[in-house]
């Protein structure tokens, strides 16, 4: 039977605490990852480096659109002259053709830019997003589509999304700067049809700022490869991982992220890293790093399978973390350290099976505390020090 301790220790008398339960997480996934599109470069070239097969090119105040000698557009409206530049390719290709658009201009909120499969955009100048719009329109747009890429993209603005990519395949997103007024980041799902996964998704290096909802939000997505989602006073999560399987994260970097909400700087939910109906580890998260806003952490609906290296939080007004009906999470299998804010809860909702398997270990946590209630199955807490905080655990 396993018992409930309870300790307070100060900043001049730390403690180190170590759980006695064991943890013993699968080993393996139930489905094998689906690779990367594409190893991410060493460097990232230059925008508008390079071969391309069609241009838009703004001279003054106005555009002209064309692949080789042939002019396909001219006028002052950039989404129409990109969207000629990109209607220029090779009809009913089979591989990637390029579009380079040289330029700033306005694009409404309530229109798109779309890709069509086998097409690379590289935008070298910044899309401002003007007036308003509804449903699923984006700057940037694509929607059953595959060996799709966007190089470069600057956002401003007011969006509904930054970018909107739906039952796709083989996605590459390079260097990506959004400093919005509303709207959400990246969105990239499956909910188009459902019973379709949407796969092979790269994100190099994503920046966001001023979004009113998500900075990077996927739904349905196997194979998902991201390098650093950095975010900055966005009304809800840094990154959040719905239904999403075989995913690596490099770093999540937020502050501000969520303010007085209950979303956080890394949020999985509805099942994330669940394969088949089990929680082998297929969910790798390097580091999470957090500086207010409201929560750090956050795992609920019955995800998992995920380990977390090394997390770095401080000041969050809600939970630093929150587990909450999930199975398979290992926090700080690296280092990590929280430092005032909200605590480290493990918890549980009546309609979901409790918390299994979840070890929270090499915390350093200062100012906060750590509370499991309920009790889950088989939770470890080891080498966490406390620094004028409590613990109340199983």
């Amino acid at each position: 039977m396993r018992r409930r301790a309870a300790l307070l220790a100060t900043s001049a008398a730390t403690a180190l605490l170590t759980a006695t339960a064991t943890l013993t997480a699968p080993t393996a996934s139930a489905e094998a990852p689906t690779p990367a599109s594409t190893p991410a470069p060493a460097r990232a070239a230059a925008c508008g480096d390079g071969a391309y097969h069609a241009e838009a090119v703004k001279n003054g105040s106005t555009w002209t659109a064309r692949r080789g000698s042939s002019t396909v557009y001219t006028g002052t409206d950039m989404r129409a002259a990109a969207q000629a530049a990109i209607g220029a390719l090779t009809a009913n290709r089979t591989s990637k053709e390029r579009v380079v658009v040289r330029g700033s201009g306005s694009v409404s909120a309530g229109s798109r830019i779309s890709l069509p499969s086998y097409t690379v955009l590289d935008v070298c100048g910044t899309i401002d997003v003007t007036g308003t719009g509804s449903g699923d329109q984006a700057p940037v747009y694509s929607r059953g589509t595959r060996d799709i890429e966007v190089q470069h993209l600057n956002v401003t603005g007011a969006p509904l999304y930054g970018i909107f990519l739906r039952n796709v395949q083989n996605v590459v997103l390079g260097q990506i700067d959004m400093r919005l007024s509303r709207g959400l980041g990246v969105r990239i799902d499956n909910r188009g049809d459902t019973s379709q996964w949407t796969r092979n998704v790269r994100i190099d290096n994503v920046y966001v700022s001023g979004a009113s909802s998500h900075a990077v939000e996927t739904y349905g997505v196997d194979g998902l490869t991201v390098g650093t989602v950095t975010a900055r006073n966005v009304g809800e999560s840094g990154l959040l991982l719905n239904q999403t399987i075989n995913a690596t994260v490099s770093k999540v970097d937020a502050e501000n992220a969520g303010a007085g909400t209950g979303y956080a700087a890394f949020r999985m939910a509805n099942r994330n890293g669940r394969i088949g109906s089990s929680y082998a580890t297929n969910i790798r998260v390097g580091e999470v790093i957090a500086r207010g806003g409201g929560r750090g952490v956050f795992c609920v609906s019955e995800s998992g399978g995920a380990t977390i290296d090394r997390i770095t939080l401080s000041d969050t007004g809600n939970n630093a973390i929150l587990i909450e009906n999930c199975y398979n999470v290992t926090l700080a299998a690296q280092s990590g350290t929280v430092t005032g804010g909200g605590e480290i809860r493990l918890a549980a909702r009546s309609e979901f099976p409790n918390n299994r398997d979840i070890t929270v270990q090499n915390l350093t946590v200062t100012n906060s505390s750590i509370r499991e209630s309920p009790c889950g199955e088989n939770t470890t807490f080891r080498n966490n020090r406390l620094v004028n905080s409590t613990q109340s655990i199983c």
